[in-house]
């Protein structure tokens, strides 16, 4: 296998991945806090539909606005993920293999610190998630997620504790506190 298809066969397995997180979530859940900083699991099910989407447009080489308000999404998590998910696969599937754009590496780094974000307001344990979508993510925001880029979305590194699983890592990595 080339470098590009391990890399989309992790991205396929951390999208679904977050679907079955994203298929636990009832309607009482949607209001429980995230350790994303002011966002609740119906404010991270939301980026998670709408940025996998942008991700798939920036993927076919389109232009994407980051800075525009996230849509709500109505209906079934899951279901509007899967959709998305989708059009992020086929996106690569046609996508030339000397593309212009980051790798799917990038894509699995969102990915990952979302799950984490995600299993964590459910309850449900990180050391069950998909360990090589969080250590590509990683290895990936290491190499790419200079200081200077950070915002409140990825705050300062903290330490992971002693004994941290793969998303614990990556989650302390973007400055979660865990």
């Amino acid at each position: 296998m080339t470098d590009r298809t391990d890399e989309l066969a992790v991205l396929s397995r951390g999208l679904d991945q977050v679907e079955r997180l994203l298929g636990l979530v009832t309607q009482e859940d949607r209001s429980r806090r995230t350790p994303c900083q002011d966002w609740d699991v119906a404010d991270l099910a939301d980026h998670l539909v709408s940025g996998t989407a942008a991700f798939a447009r920036t993927v076919r080489g389109e232009r994407v606005d980051w800075s525009a308000p996230t849509p709500q999404v109505e209906g079934d998590f899951a279901s509007a993920f899967h959709r998305s998910a989708d059009d992020l696969r086929a996106a690569w599937d046609d996508a030339p293999d000397d593309a212009g754009q980051s790798g799917p590496d990038w894509q699995s780094a969102e990915i990952a610190v979302h799950s984490y974000d995600l299993a964590t307001a459910l309850g449900q344990p990180t050391a069950d998630l998909d360990a090589e979508v969080a250590e590509r993510g990683l290895s990936f925001m290491r190499a790419n997620l200079k200081p200077e880029m950070r915002s409140t979305a990825f705050e300062p590194e903290r330490p992971a504790p002693s004994g941290a699983d793969a998303y614990q890592r990556i989650a302390a990595f973007a400055g979660r506190r865990l």
